[in-house]
């Protein structure tokens, strides 16, 4: 999966077709005279008042989230570049994407109830998992933290909200589903992408455009289900962003991150699996990307333990093919330190192996 690091208006679509239908056969059968005429009619109109009903219900619910969540979701601006990001607590801290921090370290912030503009610096930046946290140097009244969800309880089906700032229209919310959960996806280095490869990702069909990067996808209970990051790329449309296919670091692993770094000041327990290599990509006489040759180990580290040595080209790890850096990153990103697994390697044209306990990046 292949995945811009750039990162919607909300429309209600109510069942008017099959209303329209209901009331083309009452008349039908108002015309033909029938004496239960008056009943279809009745009947139709019931029909039309329960769709209204269920339609204003579905827009109440809507509506209720975006007065809560809202104010919480900030536009964050640096010197060159824009997203959002969501007040993760009362004390000034703001979550949001490292790509949208970038190398900078102080940053101005908007509120989806002020236009003043607020100073925050940087705290830290992670961007093995695309997140940051930055603090406002004066926390203003009123400032409310989001509510971060479970998103091991994220479904398929489940209906989402986006709120962000795409292309700089500030306090901006998209409608969308969950398609999809468990997604491994690799992020671009280009137009300021980290390259990072990130697991348990949640695929929605909300919009994800520049600026949305650092905001909330928020559930129907006003939980915050993950914080929008991606969208995908279609190589037949000149990479550009392919509609309704886009992604969001879930809310544990945000949670996760963020925690470590307001309490710690940076990550101190990344939970990233590491076979600890220095590798480049080899290709075939085809020229097509055929492997990993391993550069260089670390000394002591899970690789170094194992016996793989410089030269050692990597195809396999545990059950998937190894063909290029991203392919293993993808691979290790759906491990956890500690676990044991089976790398096959070729070394002077032989085919090996070795089991190898992974570390921790």
């Amino acid at each position: 999966m292949t995945a811009s690091s750039r990162s919607p208006r909300t429309r209600l679509v109510l069942p008017v077709a099959a209303v329209v239908c209901s009331a083309a056969l009452v008349g039908g059968c108002s015309d033909s005279g029938s004496s239960n005429a008056g009943d279809s009619s009745s009947s139709g109109s019931t029909t039309q008042a329960a769709a209204a009903s269920g339609g204003n219900d579905l827009q109440d619910a809507y509506q209720d989230v975006i007065k809560d969540v809202l104010p919480s979701v900030v536009q964050v601006q640096a010197s060159s570049d824009l997203g959002s990001g969501i007040v993760y607590d009362d004390k000034g801290h703001i979550v949001t994407n490292a790509h949208v921090v970038g190398d900078e370290k102080t940053f101005k912030v908007t509120t989806s109830t002020s236009e003043d503009e607020l100073s925050a610096k940087l705290v830290s930046s992670y961007p093995e998992q695309d997140l940051a946290v930055i603090k406002l140097d004066k926390v203003p009244d009123g400032l409310k933290a989001a509510e971060f969800g479970d998103s091991s309880k994220v479904e398929v089906g489940q209906i989402t909200l986006a709120m962000g700032s795409p292309l700089g229209l500030s306090s901006s919310v998209t409608q969308g589903i969950v398609s999809a959960t468990g997604r491994t996806v690799s992020e671009g280095r280009s137009g300021g992408g980290t390259g990072a490869t990130i697991a348990n990702m949640v695929q929605t069909s909300a919009a994800i455009n520049p600026g949305n990067s650092g905001g909330a996808l928020v559930g129907l209970d006003s939980k915050v289900i993950g914080i929008p990051t991606l969208a995908a790329t279609d190589p037949e449309l000149g990479d550009s962003s392919a509609p309704g296919i886009g992604f969001a670091i879930p809310a544990s692993t945000v949670t996760d991150i963020a925690d470590q770094i307001v309490e710690n000041g940076e990550v101190t327990d990344s939970g990233r699996a590491e076979l600890g290599v220095t590798a480049r990509v080899v290709v075939d006489g085809d020229l097509r990307a055929a492997g990993v040759s391993v550069v260089s180990v670390t000394d002591g580290g899970p690789a170094d333990k194992a016996g793989l040595k410089a030269g050692d080209v990597i195809t396999e790890l545990g059950d998937e093919k190894i063909t290029t850096m991203t392919s293993l990153q993808e691979a290790l990103a759906d491990e956890k330190p500690g676990d044991k697994v089976k790398v096959t390697f070729t070394r002077d044209g032989d085919k090996k192996s070795a089991d190898v306990t992974l570390g921790e990046m």
